[in-house]
């Protein structure tokens, strides 16, 4: 990738085919986001994804009847440049290493505008992305990202250069972030709105806090501005030719040696907190053998990829309330729930290559499934009736 190709010719300019014209990106850009089609796309795209109320507490299911009303003056408002974005509504939700994530939720109108805002800056920005950038990006994933890793540690690099970003969402800096947007986007109209959503603050407990650093997760804007961000820090690994992989904020960089790994930590600190002003955090960062690694939930052994020790606990811990006795629900309801939190486990460590406890956990999740049964049938006389339904001898199930 030709990287002054990518910051210094915007798309539209002279030598890009991908057919964005240089209107669009000066002048024209909101009327891009704000067209009907757009629009529209947007909302089925924030329907699909359903999530809880913002500060205004609009569920989903209302944002059609208040549209019809108000939309053609909240488009006028965007339009103009007089649109006020709402503060989000900051919740905790916890995080499967433990401690607390904040997520901020955005007004369904406001989850709207910022989705119909990324539909149409995704297209300029996406394909000047790194190869070794894998997340929140069309037909890319994590998957892909670990399929990356494990070939480079085949081919030899078996150090890794794990770098955590202290509280990336949190401490992006605001000047830096728009610097790196308006190098493809010259609507001012439309900076002056990502800005606003910047700034729009946060509610906590009833009470509103300025918003002067960082862009809040939990926004359809808030992946794509990350992307922008640190795609600064993936030219600067393909400019040094690193083997990398990144997805958002986790980053692991894969060298052949102890020595060679100190010296690019080092140097990506320091890159780091001078050009994007992001710390990283040294006692959650470190160099070390690929084995001794996690990545996206994951470890490498034997060059193979195996879920790690700590997504395995959280799976089973995650099972133990699902399949808990004292939950007081129906078995129809316990079914669902637990298909949906199997199928989706399965649909993403179901690539490890390490099948070894899969038999175990099916005999014990069988064993938790039927304790549930057991409390739920309560009296000998409703146990007795079920298990000869089920086929049970007559003197088993008296004996049971």
């Amino acid at each position: 990738m030709n990287h002054s190709n990518s910051t210094m010719n915007p798309p539209g300019g002279a030598g890009d085919r991908r057919g964005v014209t240089q209107p669009a990106l000066h002048e024209t850009l909101m009327e891009a986001v704000l067209s009907s089609a757009n629009v529209k796309r947007a909302w089925r795209r924030v329907k699909s994804n359903r999530g809880a109320p913002g500060i205004d507490g609009m569920h989903i299911d209302d944002f059609p009847a208040y549209a019809r009303e108000h939309w053609p003056a909240i488009r006028q408002s965007l339009h103009d440049g007089r649109y006020q974005p709402q503060p989000v509504r900051r919740v905790m939700i916890p995080k499967a290493g433990g401690g607390e994530r904040a997520l901020g939720i955005p007004t369904v109108v406001d989850r709207v505008i910022q989705q119909a805002i990324a539909q149409v800056m995704t297209p300029i920005f996406d394909p000047d992305f790194s190869d070794s950038s894998y997340g929140f990006r069309p037909r890319r994933s994590a998957h892909d990202a670990l399929r990356q890793v494990r070939a480079d540690i085949k081919a030899g690099y078996r150090i890794a250069v794990d770098l955590d970003l202290a509280k990336f969402f949190d401490n992006v800096d605001h000047d830096i972030l728009m610097a790196c947007v308006a190098r493809k986007v010259r609507d001012k109209r439309l900076l002056a709105l990502i800005g606003k959503y910047l700034r729009a603050g946060v509610l906590i407990n009833d009470e509103l806090q300025p918003s002067e650093l960082g862009t809040p997760q939990g926004g359809p804007l808030s992946p794509l501005l990350a992307n922008i961000l640190l795609d600064d820090l993936d030219k600067e690994l393909e400019g040094r030719r690193h083997r990398f992989a990144r997805y958002a904020d986790d980053l692991m960089v894969l060298v052949k040696s102890e020595r060679a790994g100190q010296r690019v930590k080092a140097s990506l600190t320091t890159y780091l907190n001078r050009r994007l002003k992001l710390p990283v955090n040294e006692k959650k960062s470190q160099v070390a053998k690929v084995e001794q690694c996690t990545f996206l939930g994951f470890t490498f052994r034997r060059k193979k990829l195996r879920w790690s020790d700590a997504a395995f606990d959280d799976f089973k811990h995650r099972i133990r309330e699902l399949t808990g006795r004292s939950w007081g629900v129906s078995m129809d309801h316990r079914f669902e729930k637990l298909g949906q939190y199997l199928r989706g486990w399965m649909g993403y460590f179901g690539i490890s290559e390490y099948y070894r406890p899969i038999l175990e956990l099916d005999e014990w999740l069988r064993r938790r499934v039927r304790m549930c049964y057991w409390k739920q049938w309560r009296s000998t006389r409703t146990k007795i009736s079920h298990l000869l339904a089920l086929g049970v001898g007559k003197r088993t199930a008296i004996l049971t």
